[in-house]
């Protein structure tokens, strides 16, 4: 027979209770301080894979500017090691992460800093008010055009901001200027690609950092048509007498086409005596690679034929399609691209009025790329991604605009 008295019992049975809430609350604090330990190493792996993946991004972007380092720069098309490096380039492996490149040439997009209306209005959803807008953008005046706005429009706007007025200094400003939408920059994927006026995005179509160096495929400085002698026409070109005092004779020129016209012969012809010979067509496409009108030694936003693509080349060429398609076809069946201009006369449609018109905007060459660098972490399957523009040009090779990209 038990003889403790009850009070006794209450008090064993409430410490009893008070022993498992203590145990409970125990439970709880190791419970949360083991998530606490778990979630402070994930962070920490986290923190240390983001690093990996920047490093690696580093690690592609020098790589791609060691291979455009190594190529050779007398031509550029895409055939070269920048535009096809699946060793390089695709999937490489570093400390755990792995890293992809893609390099594109600037010098395939139209200059948004040269470009004129006429280019412009052959872009696939462009539009005239959208071009005028462009224009007045980076023009230095307030003078509206037809279609055009400038500062007093994006003022009024509920975040107003000025008119550049001058050069873009990056292609993403384009998104700036008015009726330039997400859409229409960065391309509707929700459309059929395989739609002829298909926008694949004009920022696939635009740079404002393309530039050719004045000088022809063999490096050598061009010869300025406004300015050489008789002598250095001869000597530098290798034409006669008579179609150098032609050229000394007939200038001032505004672009290489002005040497020839609708009358010029197709090929050489004999002249007598002293007289002056105008130059035929044949011999403008054996020399358009060596001549010039500026003695600038850089010319800026010049379209390599090698690398341009349909959408670029249709614009260039006042939307002859199908003599772009001609040019993309010819320099696919050569395995290496154009070395020279002057190759041009080999396609069949190109006609010497279309030649006329675009050779001053046409290059063979390229000097500045767009750097695209995507690494992806092993483990975690982080991805991070860096723009960068770098131009080959200079010695060493300069990072002209850098953007990392948010990790994923």
């Amino acid at each position: 027979m038990n003889t403790r008295p009850r009070h006794w019992l209450a008090h064993r049975a409430m410490v009893l209770v008070a022993v498992m809430w203590i145990v409970v609350l125990l439970t709880l604090i190791v419970t949360v301080v083991a998530q606490s330990g778990r979630l402070d190493t994930h962070i920490a792996h986290i923190s240390a894979e983001r690093i990996r993946c920047k490093w690696a991004c580093r690690a592609g972007l020098e790589t791609a500017v060691a291979v455009l380092g190594e190529d050779p720069t007398d031509a550029d098309s895409l055939f070269d090691i920048w535009a096809d490096n699946v060793h390089d380039f695709n999937s490489v492996p570093l400390d755990a992460c792995t890293f992809t490149v893609e390099v594109v040439d600037e010098a395939s997009k139209l200059n948004l800093n040269t470009v004129t209306r006429d280019h412009l209005i052959w872009l696939p959803d462009m539009t005239e008010d959208i071009a005028d807008a462009i224009l007045d953008w980076r023009d230095s005046d307030d003078e509206i055009r037809e279609q055009g706005v400038e500062s007093g429009y994006y003022l009024n706007l509920p975040y107003g901001y000025e008119a550049r007025n001058a050069n873009f200094k990056t292609v993403r400003e384009l998104l700036r200027v008015r009726g330039v939408t997400p859409a229409l920059f960065y391309g509707d994927r929700s459309l059929d690609y395989r739609l002829s006026d298909y926008n694949l995005g004009w920022i696939n179509y635009f740079t404002c950092y393309s530039y050719d160096l004045n000088t022809d495929a063999d490096g050598n400085a061009r010869i300025n048509i406004n300015s050489a002698n008789e002598r250095r026409l001869v000597d530098g070109l290798g034409i006669s007498q008579a179609q150098a005092r032609w050229i000394v004779e007939n200038r001032t020129y505004s672009s290489v086409a002005d040497l020839i016209n609708d009358n010029s012969p197709a090929e050489p012809t004999t002249t007598s005596g002293n007289q002056s010979q105008p130059l035929d067509v044949q011999t403008w496409y054996d020399i358009v690679d060596k001549i010039t009108v500026t003695d600038e030694t850089v010319v800026p936003g010049r379209v390599n034929i090698n690398t341009a693509g349909r959408d670029v080349l249709t614009a260039l060429l006042g939307g002859e399609e199908q003599v772009a398609l001609d040019i993309i076809a010819y320099r696919q069946a050569l395995g290496q691209g154009m070395t020279t201009l002057g190759e041009l006369k080999n396609v069949e449609s190109m006609t010497q009025d279309i030649a006329r018109r675009a050779m001053a905007s046409l290059t063979t060459r390229s000097n500045v790329y767009n750097v695209k660098t995507t690494a992806t972490a092993d483990a975690t399957r982080i991805i991070r991604t860096v723009e960068a523009v770098v131009d080959r040009g200079k010695s060493p090779a300069e990072i002209l605009y850098l953007r990392a990209g948010a990790f994923n």
